[in-house]
């Protein structure tokens, strides 16, 4: 057995079973050996699709994926998605090929400091030395990218580590590092926080926003009057009927400074406080009143669930029942496209059980805050904020969830970053819905120039934020890779076609025009 079947086995037998690659000439051998039936592997055309994928299969299933980049200029196409699964505490294992020791001393062209660029935005880098000590490198990197919260491990693998035979095997290691509990002190310092009747809020992140914890979360603001949020960007969050609500703290930072006035005590959970997203002329970079106080009650790498349970004991509202979101049925919208009609359309169409994937950049600001008394589905964020991240995530979401709708919306001006996802969906047969709302512009980066004081954008300025000259023809776009698509000019069409789409198998595009 050669080292680059050792590291696949060694993959699979620490549960990383799915690889997004895209290969080149010195990961030949590392590709032979993918060949085995316990590997999932999946072809992405563009290596920001692999990392980004990769980030939504760890979203909804809490265990890394593995993806496959093509030498240091592969791992810096790949970038951009790696930083937003890092800034949503994704864990991802990349395989990153490298020329042979013996043909480095010659520089050839594709040769780069791989190091050098992962650093940065990777917790853990490690260049492959033998093929015998493969396996005790790639269960090293699938367990720090299991941690909690999720990491980063990018494993640089050379040609000849790769083709030459394991002679003497070195014992991976076994085992992660389980969650922290929550220091005592700071629970019963929150507790009395929440038992003053001063007005706090709870702001949530990371898997304190699903599941259990976020139920529990859900009791504790029942019992006690305090408020339950959220950045503007989570990771992933379990909202609609049903759930618990959270309220979201609005992205504009007067709106946020406005939304949180009326706060005195500000409670983190696995995040910290909010923070404006740019840094504006005369506008606060932090968004709290002067006087509000910030109590951390769960840090990164504590465990929520552990924290809520505690903290409902020292209140002694362990039996409280929670709050929970009612179902609002919304009247399927009519006339002309706009933010409200399109939320009502999604408020009307989500499915129950649907994960839905947010980049509409500039109509999802208004529109999804009134969508959460639809039927139960889950939210996912871009975290990072480098944008062209929803196509490659609901990619990997719809890999892992296959019996889930996944509903992707995204900006025309983002959606062009990582189109190619589009094949690899047609390829697998996934069932993505993909909305992409054309407005033929950089809308966002419209409100943006006011927003910093940049005075009245001159006709450069605006020829720098137009993407419709020429107008991109979506839906030749989406049949050039395989994948149905419709183009939509009415609140009817649209609500109609998205309710029609998310039924259905199989990948579809839908082209909202504005």
């Amino acid at each position: 057995m050669n080292g680059a079947q050792t590291l696949v086995n060694t993959l699979v037998d620490q549960g990383v079973d799915i690889c997004f690659a895209n290969p080149g000439t010195s990961e030949m051998h590392f590709l032979a050996a993918l060949d085995n039936p316990r590997m999932r592997s999946v072809l992405c055309l563009f290596e920001g699709v692999a990392t980004g994928a990769a980030d939504g299969w760890y979203r909804m299933k809490d265990k890394p994926a593995s993806t496959l980049l093509h030498l240091g200029p592969g791992l810096a196409n790949g970038l951009a998605n790696i930083h937003n699964a890092k800034r949503a505490s994704s864990g991802m294992v990349n395989i990153v090929g490298e020329h042979s020791v013996s043909h480095l001393k010659y520089n050839p062209p594709l040769s780069s400091d791989i190091e050098g660029l992962a650093r940065p935005l990777c917790h853990w880098v490690r260049r492959a030395d033998s093929a015998d000590t493969i396996a005790w490198d790639a269960a090293q990197a699938v367990e720090v990218a299991s941690e909690h919260p999720g990491k980063i491990a990018t494993l640089i693998l050379p040609g000849d580590v790769s083709w030459r035979e394991v002679k003497s095997p070195a014992t991976p290691p076994v085992g992660n590092r389980p969650r922290k509990a929550v220091d005592p002190a700071r629970i019963e310092h929150v507790a009395r926080i929440l038992r003053s009747g001063e007005p706090a809020m709870l702001i949530l992140a990371n898997k304190a926003t699903r599941g259990r914890a976020l139920d529990l979360a859900g009791k504790i603001a029942k019992a006690t009057g305090a408020r339950l949020g959220s950045q503007f960007f989570t990771a992933r969050i379990e909202r609609g009927a049903g759930r618990t609500p959270i309220e979201r703290i609005p992205y504009a930072v007067a709106q946020a400074t406005a939304f949180l006035a009326p706060i005195r005590h500000i409670i983190t959970v696995e995040t910290v406080e909010p923070v404006a997203f740019f840094s504006y002329p005369d506008k606060p970079s932090l968004m709290k009143q002067e006087g509000t106080s910030v109590h951390p009650l769960v840090e990164a790498d504590e465990d929520s669930e552990l924290a809520f349970e505690a903290l409902l004991d020292a209140l002694g509202a362990s039996q409280t029942t929670g709050l929970v979101q009612e179902r609002i049925v919304t009247p399927p919208p009519t006339g002309a496209l706009n933010p409200i009609s399109i939320a009502h359309a999604l408020a009307a169409a989500i499915p129950e059980n649907c994960i839905v994937v947010d980049e509409s950049l500039t109509t999802g600001r208004e529109s999804m805050g009134l969508t959460m008394g639809a039927a139960p589905h889950d939210l996912i964020n871009n975290m990072g904020g480098s944008i062209g991240y929803s196509t490659p995530v609901a990619t990997g979401v719809a890999l892992a969830c296959p019996d889930r709708p996944v509903l992707c919306m995204v900006g025309d001006g983002s959606a062009m970053y990582t189109i190619q996802s589009l094949w690899t969906q047609a390829r697998e047969n996934l069932n993505v819905t993909t909305v992409i709302f054309a407005n033929n512009s950089y809308a966002i980066l419209k409100l943006e120039y006011a927003n910093m004081g940049a005075g009245e954008p001159g006709p450069q300025a605006m020829n720098m934020i137009d993407i419709g000259n020429p107008k991109i023809d979506w839906l030749a776009m989406a049949k050039s890779m395989g994948v149905r698509s419709v183009a939509v000019e009415t609140a009817e069409d649209f609500t109609r076609t998205l309710a029609e789409c998310l039924a259905e198998p199989g990948p579809k595009l839908i082209e909202v025009r504005l």
